[in-house]
Protein backbone atom coordinates (compact mmCIF):
# COMPACT_ATOMS: atom_id res chain seq x y z
CA UNK A 1 0.00 0.00 0.00
CA UNK A 2 1.38 3.40 -0.95
CA UNK A 3 1.86 6.00 1.74
CA UNK A 4 -1.05 8.39 2.04
CA UNK A 5 1.30 11.21 1.05
CA UNK A 6 2.10 9.43 -2.23
CA UNK A 7 -1.55 8.62 -2.82
CA UNK A 8 -2.59 12.22 -2.15
CA UNK A 9 0.00 13.58 -4.55
CA UNK A 10 -1.28 11.35 -7.35
CA UNK A 11 -4.95 12.28 -7.05
CA UNK A 12 -6.89 15.36 -8.09
CA UNK A 13 -9.04 14.94 -4.98
CA UNK A 14 -9.63 12.38 -2.24
CA UNK A 15 -12.76 11.79 -0.16
CA UNK A 16 -13.29 10.48 3.33
CA UNK A 17 -15.61 10.46 6.32
CA UNK A 18 -15.21 11.46 9.95
CA UNK A 19 -15.90 8.38 12.09
CA UNK A 20 -17.07 8.38 15.70
CA UNK A 21 -17.81 4.66 15.76
CA UNK A 22 -16.13 2.20 18.11
CA UNK A 23 -17.04 -0.70 15.83
CA UNK A 24 -14.38 -2.01 13.40
CA UNK A 25 -17.13 -3.45 11.20
CA UNK A 26 -18.47 0.03 10.43
CA UNK A 27 -14.98 1.21 9.50
CA UNK A 28 -14.57 -1.84 7.31
CA UNK A 29 -17.85 -1.03 5.55
CA UNK A 30 -16.72 2.57 5.00
CA UNK A 31 -13.53 1.29 3.44
CA UNK A 32 -15.27 -1.26 1.23
CA UNK A 33 -17.65 1.43 0.00
CA UNK A 34 -14.77 3.12 -1.81
CA UNK A 35 -13.78 6.07 0.37
CA UNK A 36 -10.11 6.99 0.16
CA UNK A 37 -9.63 7.68 3.86
CA UNK A 38 -11.43 7.61 7.19
CA UNK A 39 -10.77 10.14 9.95
CA UNK A 40 -10.99 8.36 13.30
CA UNK A 41 -12.13 11.22 15.48
CA UNK A 42 -10.57 11.36 18.93
CA UNK A 43 -11.35 15.05 19.38
CA UNK A 44 -15.14 14.88 19.25
CA UNK A 45 -15.52 11.09 19.45
CA UNK A 46 -15.76 8.76 22.47
CA UNK A 47 -12.95 6.34 21.60
CA UNK A 48 -9.97 5.34 23.70
CA UNK A 49 -6.59 4.65 22.14
CA UNK A 50 -7.34 0.92 22.51
CA UNK A 51 -10.56 1.36 20.52
CA UNK A 52 -8.68 3.36 17.91
CA UNK A 53 -6.09 0.64 17.42
CA UNK A 54 -8.81 -1.84 16.40
CA UNK A 55 -10.26 0.71 13.99
CA UNK A 56 -6.84 1.33 12.45
CA UNK A 57 -6.38 -2.38 11.78
CA UNK A 58 -9.89 -2.62 10.31
CA UNK A 59 -9.10 0.31 8.02
CA UNK A 60 -6.05 -1.34 6.54
CA UNK A 61 -7.94 -4.62 6.04
CA UNK A 62 -10.57 -2.71 4.05
CA UNK A 63 -8.01 -0.83 1.97
CA UNK A 64 -8.85 2.62 3.34
CA UNK A 65 -6.25 4.97 4.82
CA UNK A 66 -6.67 5.54 8.59
CA UNK A 67 -6.21 9.15 9.63
CA UNK A 68 -6.57 9.92 13.34
CA UNK A 69 -7.63 13.31 14.66
CA UNK A 70 -6.16 13.79 18.11
CA UNK A 71 -7.84 15.91 20.76
CA UNK A 72 -5.23 18.64 20.97
CA UNK A 73 -1.63 19.62 20.31
CA UNK A 74 -0.11 17.47 23.06
CA UNK A 75 3.14 15.57 22.55
CA UNK A 76 2.22 12.37 24.40
CA UNK A 77 -1.15 12.06 22.62
CA UNK A 78 0.50 12.58 19.24
CA UNK A 79 3.30 10.13 20.03
CA UNK A 80 1.00 7.35 21.25
CA UNK A 81 -1.33 7.85 18.29
CA UNK A 82 1.49 7.69 15.75
CA UNK A 83 2.79 4.54 17.45
CA UNK A 84 -0.40 2.77 16.32
CA UNK A 85 0.90 2.77 12.75
CA UNK A 86 -1.54 5.20 11.15
CA UNK A 87 -1.44 6.70 7.66
CA UNK A 88 -1.89 10.27 8.83
CA UNK A 89 -2.44 12.40 11.90
CA UNK A 90 -4.80 15.36 12.09
CA UNK A 91 -4.22 18.04 14.73
CA UNK A 92 -6.89 20.65 15.54
CA UNK A 93 -6.79 24.30 16.56
CA UNK A 94 -3.41 25.38 15.20
CA UNK A 95 -3.26 29.10 15.83
CA UNK A 96 0.33 30.24 15.28
CA UNK A 97 3.66 29.47 13.68
CA UNK A 98 4.84 28.30 17.10
CA UNK A 99 2.00 25.75 17.17
CA UNK A 100 2.96 24.52 13.70
CA UNK A 101 6.60 24.18 14.77
CA UNK A 102 5.49 22.06 17.72
CA UNK A 103 3.52 19.86 15.31
CA UNK A 104 6.70 19.26 13.33
CA UNK A 105 8.68 18.59 16.51
CA UNK A 106 6.14 16.10 17.88
CA UNK A 107 5.42 14.20 14.64
CA UNK A 108 8.91 13.69 13.18
CA UNK A 109 12.02 11.79 14.22
CA UNK A 110 15.50 13.34 14.12
CA UNK A 111 16.68 15.33 12.23
CA UNK A 112 13.25 16.74 11.36
CA UNK A 113 11.77 16.57 14.85
CA UNK A 114 12.01 15.08 18.33
CA UNK A 115 9.29 12.45 18.46
CA UNK A 116 9.75 9.93 21.24
CA UNK A 117 11.40 6.69 20.15
CA UNK A 118 10.37 3.08 20.73
CA UNK A 119 11.15 0.60 17.93
CA UNK A 120 8.79 -2.08 19.32
CA UNK A 121 5.41 -0.44 18.73
CA UNK A 122 2.76 -1.38 16.17
CA UNK A 123 4.07 1.26 13.75
CA UNK A 124 7.40 -0.61 13.77
CA UNK A 125 5.65 -3.95 13.31
CA UNK A 126 6.50 -4.79 16.92
CA UNK A 127 10.22 -4.63 16.20
CA UNK A 128 10.23 -6.63 12.96
CA UNK A 129 11.13 -3.54 10.92
CA UNK A 130 14.76 -2.47 10.97
CA UNK A 131 15.08 0.75 13.00
CA UNK A 132 16.46 3.02 10.28
CA UNK A 133 13.72 1.88 7.90
CA UNK A 134 11.13 2.51 10.59
CA UNK A 135 12.35 6.04 11.30
CA UNK A 136 12.42 6.92 7.61
CA UNK A 137 8.93 5.51 6.97
CA UNK A 138 7.40 7.26 9.97
CA UNK A 139 8.80 10.60 8.87
CA UNK A 140 6.61 10.22 5.77
CA UNK A 141 3.35 9.78 7.71
CA UNK A 142 0.99 12.54 6.58
CA UNK A 143 0.56 15.52 8.89
CA UNK A 144 -2.68 17.50 8.66
CA UNK A 145 -3.31 20.64 10.70
CA UNK A 146 -6.53 22.53 11.31
CA UNK A 147 -6.97 26.23 10.73
CA UNK A 148 -10.30 26.99 12.33
CA UNK A 149 -10.13 30.37 14.04
CA UNK A 150 -9.44 34.04 13.43
CA UNK A 151 -6.12 33.76 15.27
CA UNK A 152 -4.99 31.04 12.88
CA UNK A 153 -6.01 33.20 9.92
CA UNK A 154 -4.13 36.20 11.31
CA UNK A 155 -1.00 34.06 11.79
CA UNK A 156 -1.40 32.10 8.60
CA UNK A 157 1.83 33.24 6.95
CA UNK A 158 3.93 31.96 9.85
CA UNK A 159 1.97 28.70 9.91
CA UNK A 160 2.27 27.97 6.21
CA UNK A 161 6.03 28.61 6.34
CA UNK A 162 6.64 25.57 8.59
CA UNK A 163 7.91 22.48 6.79
CA UNK A 164 6.53 18.96 7.05
CA UNK A 165 2.87 20.01 7.03
CA UNK A 166 1.15 18.05 4.26
CA UNK A 167 -2.41 19.37 4.43
CA UNK A 168 -3.91 22.60 5.75
CA UNK A 169 -7.40 21.58 6.86
CA UNK A 170 -10.03 24.29 7.18
CA UNK A 171 -12.65 23.64 9.85
CA UNK A 172 -15.72 25.61 8.71
CA UNK A 173 -17.84 25.11 11.81
CA UNK A 174 -15.24 26.27 14.33
CA UNK A 175 -14.21 29.03 11.93
CA UNK A 176 -17.82 30.21 11.65
CA UNK A 177 -18.00 30.47 15.43
CA UNK A 178 -14.73 32.38 15.55
CA UNK A 179 -16.12 34.82 12.97
CA UNK A 180 -19.24 35.39 15.08
CA UNK A 181 -21.61 33.44 12.82
CA UNK A 182 -21.74 30.02 14.52
CA UNK A 183 -22.97 27.22 12.29
CA UNK A 184 -23.52 29.45 9.26
CA UNK A 185 -21.11 27.59 7.02
CA UNK A 186 -22.59 29.01 3.81
CA UNK A 187 -22.35 32.63 4.93
CA UNK A 188 -20.49 34.78 2.35
CA UNK A 189 -18.22 36.11 5.10
CA UNK A 190 -17.01 32.61 5.91
CA UNK A 191 -16.72 31.51 2.30
CA UNK A 192 -14.62 34.58 1.50
CA UNK A 193 -12.14 33.67 4.24
CA UNK A 194 -12.00 30.06 3.06
CA UNK A 195 -11.40 31.11 -0.53
CA UNK A 196 -8.51 33.35 0.55
CA UNK A 197 -6.90 30.52 2.54
CA UNK A 198 -7.27 28.08 -0.34
CA UNK A 199 -5.74 30.53 -2.80
CA UNK A 200 -2.79 31.22 -0.51
CA UNK A 201 -2.15 27.51 0.02
CA UNK A 202 -2.20 26.87 -3.70
CA UNK A 203 0.35 29.63 -4.23
CA UNK A 204 2.67 27.74 -1.88
CA UNK A 205 1.80 24.32 -3.38
CA UNK A 206 0.23 23.18 -0.11
CA UNK A 207 -2.63 20.71 -0.17
CA UNK A 208 -5.88 21.99 1.33
CA UNK A 209 -8.54 20.02 3.18
CA UNK A 210 -12.04 20.86 4.38
CA UNK A 211 -15.14 19.38 5.99
CA UNK A 212 -18.43 19.44 4.08
CA UNK A 213 -21.94 18.30 4.89
CA UNK A 214 -23.00 17.27 1.41
CA UNK A 215 -21.92 16.34 -2.11
CA UNK A 216 -22.79 19.71 -3.64
CA UNK A 217 -20.51 21.57 -1.22
CA UNK A 218 -17.79 18.95 -1.67
CA UNK A 219 -17.84 19.51 -5.43
CA UNK A 220 -17.78 23.28 -5.00
CA UNK A 221 -14.65 23.14 -2.87
CA UNK A 222 -13.08 20.51 -5.12
CA UNK A 223 -13.51 22.86 -8.06
CA UNK A 224 -11.90 25.60 -5.98
CA UNK A 225 -8.79 23.45 -5.60
CA UNK A 226 -9.38 21.67 -2.29
CA UNK A 227 -7.92 18.17 -2.48
CA UNK A 228 -8.59 16.45 0.88
CA UNK A 229 -12.35 16.49 1.45
CA UNK A 230 -14.16 14.99 4.44
CA UNK A 231 -17.82 14.48 3.62
CA UNK A 232 -20.10 14.23 6.64
CA UNK A 233 -19.82 11.91 9.67
CA UNK A 234 -20.54 8.20 9.95
CA UNK A 235 -23.35 8.56 12.48
CA UNK A 236 -25.04 11.25 10.37
CA UNK A 237 -24.77 9.16 7.20
CA UNK A 238 -26.25 6.17 9.01
CA UNK A 239 -29.01 8.24 10.60
CA UNK A 240 -30.05 9.79 7.30
CA UNK A 241 -30.07 6.42 5.55
CA UNK A 242 -32.29 5.01 8.30
CA UNK A 243 -34.64 8.02 8.13
CA UNK A 244 -34.95 7.69 4.36
CA UNK A 245 -35.71 3.98 4.72
CA UNK A 246 -38.36 4.57 7.38
CA UNK A 247 -39.94 7.29 5.25
CA UNK A 248 -40.13 4.92 2.27
CA UNK A 249 -41.62 2.16 4.43
CA UNK A 250 -44.35 4.49 5.66
CA UNK A 251 -45.30 5.80 2.23
CA UNK A 252 -47.92 3.03 1.79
Amino acid sequence: MKTFKEYLNEKDSVYGVFAKTSDPLIVRALGRSGFDFVILDNEHGPNSLRDTFSLVMASYLAGVYPIVRVGKLLDIDIQRTLDLGIAGIQIPQIQSGEDAQLVQKYTKFFPRGKRGVCPYVAAADCGFIESSEYFAAQNEVSVIIHIEGVEGINNFESIIAVEDIDVIFIGPYDLSQSLGIPGQVNDPKLIKEIEKLVARCREENKHVGIFTDNVETAHRYRDLGVKYIAVSVDVRIFGRACSDLVEQLNER
